[in-house]
């Protein structure tokens, strides 16, 4: 883990993302897909854009067509480049606050312990190679970023009923996601006839996504990364979608019960991240 963090130290110039953030001016009517990582992005970044084209495939990586505005100076993205179809689309992880201004912003919540496994799932097999570092180990040694996680959460909660913020819950969409699709597009002003609903329903559904996966997987990322990594790495995002995966031990669940009522009971009031939800139902 020590290793991991060095390895991505060396590949992430913390000047040159900070550049990237600072110098991209939104336009009226921009949308910014700003979850935490691991919190549904991918998804929502395949539901936007299939709204705005009726379909488009013919990209290598999502984040090409819906690019990610953090990384786009790395990647030598020109975030002013015209883009397939409107509105703009771009990609963050930044907390509200650190958001350039100026836009719509949707944002998804998802389950801590679900977002912490779905990273671990994601690095492995990249990052680590499969089977040396258990999913525990990595969490607990990775304090910093389950905070970022509860800090991301609580910066958002203040603007969820704000006419510029679309809050989506990733369980609720997963329940319902032709409830996700109708509010997205809502609040992106795209009018969802009936060939657009069936079309969205089936490129942003998981065997949909899987079958496609390569256009998922981060690659020009993951090509950047080759760099300083083993070429021939797996960086699937589209695995299994799924809702309480993973059975994590008793000491796991009490530090992020621990993280949660230091960050995120505070400012919002609840014991927890499903009463939290429970609450949210049919937001």
């Amino acid at each position: 883990m020590q290793e991991l963090a060095e390895l991505q130290g060396s590949m992430f110039d913390r000047n040159l993302i900070e550049a990237s953030i600072a110098g991209f001016r939104p336009q009226p009517g921009d949308v910014i897909i700003a979850p935490y990582g691991k919190s549904g992005t991918t998804w929502t970044q395949q539901i936007f854009h299939t709204l705005r084209t009726r379909g488009d495939m013919d990209f290598d990586d999502i984040s090409r067509v819906v690019p990610w505005i953090e990384m786009s100076g790395l990647l030598g993205q020109d975030l002013d480049a015209p883009q397939k179809a409107p509105p703009r689309g771009f990609k963050s992880h930044l907390g509200y606050d650190h958001l350039p201004r100026g836009a719509r912003y949707i944002n998804v919540i998802r389950d801590p312990l679900d977002a912490a496994y779905s990273a671990y799932k994601f690095m492995e097999g990249w990052y680590l190679e499969p089977g040396k570092v258990s999913a525990e180990e990595f969490v607990l040694s990775r304090v910093e970023n389950a905070a970022a996680y509860h800090k991301h959460f609580v910066s958002f909660w203040p603007h969820r009923n704000d006419e510029d913020v679309l809050y989506l819950v990733y369980e609720h969409m997963r329940m319902a996601p032709e409830q996700a699709i109708e509010r997205i597009a809502g609040f992106v002003d795209i009018e969802l006839d009936p060939q657009l609903r069936s079309i969205v329903l089936e490129h942003a559904s998981l065997p949909f996504m899987q079958t496609h996966k390569d256009r998922f997987d981060d690659a020009m990322l993951r090509a950047e990364s080759e760099r300083v990594l083993p070429e021939g790495s797996d960086s699937a995002k589209v695995r299994a979608g799924k809702v309480g995966e993973f059975v994590w031990p008793a000491h796991v669940l009490e530090h992020f019960a621990h993280l949660w009522d230091e960050h995120v009971k505070p400012v919002t009031g609840f014991d927890d991240y499903a009463s939290l939800i429970a609450a949210l139902e049919g937001h």
